[in-house]
């Protein structure tokens, strides 16, 4: 399915699971949907699984938005006072549109949690309180972390579909099933233009990695004293990524400058949006020093991932003065992360976008484009890990290697089937959205704008 195909499809206010390799166009085709409804006085609910993935769309966390926290059930006691928080309740009963990213993060329950806060607070019985629910992921990637004790306790849950609790993936969960997602499964590619790299990409998403890929990948293969300078390297554990980026600091010997930063608004937002922000509270910087940055900026050139160095300081501003891989030399100057409501800012941090980048975890690396990085996977534990490091990179020649395990090269064996299924939808999709006539499709359109209270715009065919 194309980018355009998937965004007709939103507009008509369907359901959908929004998926598709890494470098699809996902976050892309979010944004133009968000576009879309902004232009039209919808204001939707943007969302993320991880705090991380949060500070990429430019929302929060589903957990911070839906009330729930960091609770792994919900008795009568938890959905009554998170209905009665006024706050929580009027940012329910006005959102039309709740989008969820990086959905293979989420646990069953968790979106079992928040379908249930949507219909007690809307006071519907229809899936997310008639919300129309986009999520967005690849369950190919890093999948949620599974608490034991939410089975141990399901007891005390008003969950429905109590003896599922302990499937890991959402798409096992009750309110994905009664949401009816139309499956968008985008096949386009825009990050990879190696091919060679992309028949080893799709031959471990389809868990058949031949001899040929294996020796792809070993072509790529580093010593420890081989690595190139001023690349990103990319660890398993942090352990590994705060010792590489302290012990690399401490080499420049020129002066340390310091950027702390600024939070302002609801403390508790604040403090969210300091904890999933990729830059550091306290950015410690010199020249020399191997960054990238962590936010996009179009108008400057530069985008999150982007990789550079430091090479001197504004006279005045004091702001980095970083040259990127591509030789381009940009002025760094401050930005903010913010969490936005009916056009308010509810809460912001102003922060310098870099981070040092000698090295980085692969969870951090979720959603990001590389043009080059170094990889231990040596020490990968779960599936998809090796798969999201690797994929990071635009092509082969951006890959050195220092060492990788069987497990690198293996996904989750459960996602295989799922997978098969989702493309199979995501045809049937296009075979019933292709078949209807403009005119038809446009009062769809038309129709669900007005339903979500928007106002009409005029559109070129």
């Amino acid at each position: 399915m194309t980018q355009e195909q998937a965004l007709n499809i939103l507009k008509t206010g369907a359901n959908v699971f929004l998926t598709g390799e890494p470098g699809a166009g996902k976050t892309h085709t979010i944004n133009n949907f968000v576009n879309y409804l902004r232009d039209r006085d919808i204001e939707p609910a943007i969302t993320a699984s991880t705090g991380i993935a949060a500070t990429h769309i430019g929302g929060m966390t589903i957990h911070s938005w839906s009330g729930i926290g960091i609770k792994s059930k919900l008795d009568k006691y938890d959905l009554d006072k998170i209905a009665s928080s006024e706050y929580i309740a009027r940012r329910v009963l006005k959102t039309r549109v709740l989008i969820i990213d990086e959905v293979s993060m989420l646990s069953t329950n968790m979106l079992n949690m928040v379908d249930l806060v949507c219909r007690e607070i809307k006071q519907k019985s229809e899936p997310f309180g008639g919300i129309q629910i986009v999520l967005v992921g690849d369950f190919f990637q890093l999948p949620p972390i599974f608490k034991k004790d939410i089975v141990q306790s399901k007891q005390n849950t008003l969950l429905v579909d109590v003896g599922r609790l302990q499937g890991l993936f959402a798409y096992e969960s009750s309110a994905w099933e009664r949401a009816q997602l139309v499956i968008c499964y985008l096949t386009e590619q825009h990050r990879q233009d190696d091919t060679d790299f992309l028949s080893v990409l799709s031959a471990i998403r389809a868990n058949n990695v031949l001899q040929k890929h294996v020796d792809h990948i070993n072509t790529r293969q580093i010593e420890m004293d081989g690595m190139p300078d001023n690349i990103t390297k990319l660890f398993s554990h942090n352990v590994d990524v705060d010792r590489i980026n302290d012990a690399e600091l401490v080499k420049l010997e020129s002066g340390i400058k310091v950027f702390t930063m600024q939070g302002e608004g609801n403390e508790k937002i604040v403090e969210t949006l300091r904890k999933g922000c990729l830059s550091p509270e306290k950015l410690t910087l010199k020249v020399g020093a191997v960054v990238m940055c962590t936010k996009n900026n179009p108008k400057e050139r530069f985008v999150n991932g982007t990789l550079g160095v430091v090479t001197d300081f504004e006279e005045f501003s004091g702001n980095p003065i970083i040259k990127t891989k591509r030789g381009n030399s940009i002025v760094v100057t401050p930005m903010d992360w913010t969490v936005e409501e009916n056009g308010k800012i509810r809460a912001q941090i102003t922060q310098i976008p870099l981070r040092l980048a000698w090295a980085i975890t692969v969870h951090k690396s979720q959603g990001m484009s590389m043009d080059a990085a170094v990889m231990d996977l040596s020490q990968v534990f779960e599936f998809g890990q090796g798969y999201v490091a690797l994929s990071r990179v635009r092509r082969l020649s951006g890959l050195y290697l220092l060492g990788i395990n069987d497990h690198a090269l293996k996904v989750h064996p459960e996602v295989l089937a799922k997978d098969a299924e989702f493309k199979n939808k995501s045809t049937d999709a296009i075979k019933v959205f292709s078949a209807l006539p403009f005119a038809e499709l446009k009062k769809m359109h038309d129709n669900f704008v007005v339903a979500c209270g928007g106002k009409i715009k005029k559109e070129k065919r």
